[in-house]
């Protein structure tokens, strides 16, 4: 394509409600603009890119045999009352009603639907098993719509969904799901783990996350470098790090201090001149009885809501009204209220003389014997990892990265099949619910998760097999003729070739030609300038590494292909 006659805006400056490098470079490059808060359109070089994303995306899912459908977006609620997920899901669903009162949804998510087909359309296991994907444009109602394509309230997924008649086929076709994303971020040069996760809303028995590393990512990753275990932060299994040398001392009476407008853990750890862990903090949470729990653990860690819900098998916030036997900052286990049961993270089994606080304004305890002087109701795992803690599997340090999640897979079992009541046939003339698995993609998540990973200080790096054009050709001056014949031949030869190229025919400054270049970041840069005219030779410069060549025109098509070839992975 020729820049003049094409439609790419770059801009100077970062939008002012950019937080994060992905967010800045899509509008910086002329990838996308905001419409309205969450709602993004695609400009031409950023629809190229969501393309060719979507070409790998169905190339590796036709590959593993799923079979590809259009799904409608507006979706009736009688389905999802049918699941129990439209009262479930919340204020993140986009409700409407039609001019007859009929109450629909603009769907997220497409586990209903899809399960619906299967009622109507799969009679027996003759028919099983059957893994069938669409890729469409979702929406979510964001409280706070940020970091531009990653949390939208518009986006486009891949969604898939299979339906089999035992656990036996789920598990195959969930490894070759599990092989299928692998090999998909393969080939768009990735570096990202797959880690063990929460099933979250959707539901199901089991999942795994796919993240792309990134140093401003979303989510925290727990991975061990030795045996290769990973796991979102809210799933990972550890042990805590305890020197073996390390003995709490012995506590004598309990003592209480005056800590005056001492209320977080940092600044009682200064003021009492001891380290954090000896300091023992107490969060109060509610379930939507309004009954209070209270969880208890080292000063130097925090709490997993995740983990404590699992374990009281309940739903639970942060019990925020405070008042003055629950004074903010000065919370703690000892003579808390009789009806206030208390749970204790496993670290503070056995231990003692630990500081806490003394339910009062302005004062804390010490001395605190855990054993002695807290009524525990039960001791568990409520905490969550931090770098060093020791590996379950192998005994090794574990690691910790922030990462973007770009895929989930699940293994659904039953839950929608029974509720929604699809059956088949089965070899034993039963009729049984189907088992599912639900396996997600985001495309735009993607988009912007590459190019948070790779982008330097002067614009995106895109990885060739999905970057908008393959070739950045420019003229250094349109007043040298020459320069603009070989430029025109160049850019013929290229598209003759089947070679992807942005032609950079522009009346503007060389200047201007390779600060645009850079922001948009296409693999390869050609430049036909004074070399050329000198010497008659071509300049080359790699986007990823800024390696350059000096090319002989007549060899530059085989130059570029070969580039392609190592460059791609298939």
């Amino acid at each position: 394509m020729r820049y003049s006659q094409g439609f790419i805006p770059t801009l100077k400056e970062e939008p002012r409600e950019a937080e994060i490098s992905s967010h800045a470079l899509t509008v910086r490059a002329g990838l996308i603009r905001k419409i309205a808060s969450g709602i993004y359109a695609f400009l031409p070089a950023g629809k190229r890119v969501i393309q060719k994303i979507e070409n790998i995306i169905r190339e590796e899912m036709d590959r593993t045999g799923a079979l590809e459908l259009f799904l409608p977006v507006l979706q009736p609620s009688d389905l999802w009352e049918k699941s129990g997920r439209w009262g479930e899901y919340g204020p993140e669903l986009f409700r409407l009603k039609d001019r007859n009162g009929r109450s629909f949804c603009l769907g997220p998510t497409h586990e209903e639907i899809m399960t619906y087909l299967a009622y109507l359309d799969i009679k027996s296991y003759r028919d099983l098993p059957l893994n069938l994907y669409q890729i469409q444009v979702k929406f979510r109602d964001e409280i706070r719509p940020r970091y531009g394509l990653l949390r939208a309230r518009e986006f486009i997924m891949k969604d898939a969904y299979s339906f089999c008649e035992n656990d036996s086929d789920l598990d195959e076709i969930y490894n070759k799901m599990h092989s299928a994303y692998t090999r998909i971020m393969e080939r768009m040069g990735l570096k990202y783990k797959t880690v063990e996760a929460d099933t979250g809303i959707i539901g199901g028995k089991s999942s795994h996350e796919f993240m792309v590393l990134a140093g401003d990512g979303e989510e925290t990753i727990i991975y061990c470098p030795e045996c290769g275990y990973s796991a979102n932060i809210e799933m990972a299994g550890f042990r805590p790090l305890m020197e073996k040398e390390e003995t709490f001392k012995n506590a004598g009476e309990i003592e209480k201090v005056s800590t005056p407008g001492i209320t977080d853990i940092d600044r009682l750890a200064d003021f009492l001149k001891i380290e954090k862990k000896y300091t023992v903090k107490t969060i109060l949470l509610t379930d939507e009885k309004e009954k209070i729990y209270a969880f208890i653990l080292m000063g130097d860690r925090q709490l997993n809501i995740s983990k404590a819900e699992k374990f009281l098998g309940k739903e639970l916030r942060l019990y925020e009204n405070s008042d003055e036997r629950y004074p903010i900052g000065y919370l703690g286990p000892v003579g808390l209220d009789p009806e206030i049961e208390i749970y204790a993270d496993r670290m503070l089994k056995g231990v003692k003389g630990v500081i806490t606080g003394a339910n009062k304004k302005d004062f804390h305890l010490r001395n605190v014997n855990i054993q002695r002087d807290v009524n525990i109701k039960a001791y568990g795992d409520f905490s969550y990892p931090v770098e060093g803690d020791i590996c379950e599997r192998c005994g090794s340090k574990l690691k910790i990265d922030k990462g973007i999640e770009i895929g989930h897979i699940f293994k659904l079992g039953k839950k929608y099949s029974e509720k929604m009541e699809a059956r088949f046939l089965g070899r034993d003339g039963r009729l049984k619910p189907f088992v599912m698995g639900c396996y997600g993609m985001g495309i735009t998540r993607i988009l912007s998760a590459v190019i948070e990973q790779m982008h330097d200080d002067k614009g995106i790096i895109w990885p060739t097999a999905i970057a908008p054009y393959t070739v950045n050709l420019l003229i250094t001056s349109l007043k040298e003729e020459q320069l603009v014949g070989a430029g025109e031949e160049i850019y013929e030869k290229l598209l003759d070739s089947g070679i992807e190229v942005l032609y950079d025919d522009r009346e503007v400054s060389a200047g201007i030609k390779f600060k645009d270049s850079d922001l948009l970041g296409l693999p390869l840069k050609i430049v036909l300038g004074r070399k050329y005219l000198d010497e008659g030779l071509i300049e080359v410069q790699l986007r990823k590494n800024g390696k350059q060549f000096e090319i002989n025109p007549k060899d530059i098509v085989k130059f570029v292909k070969d580039f392609i070839s190592s460059d791609i992975k298939k």
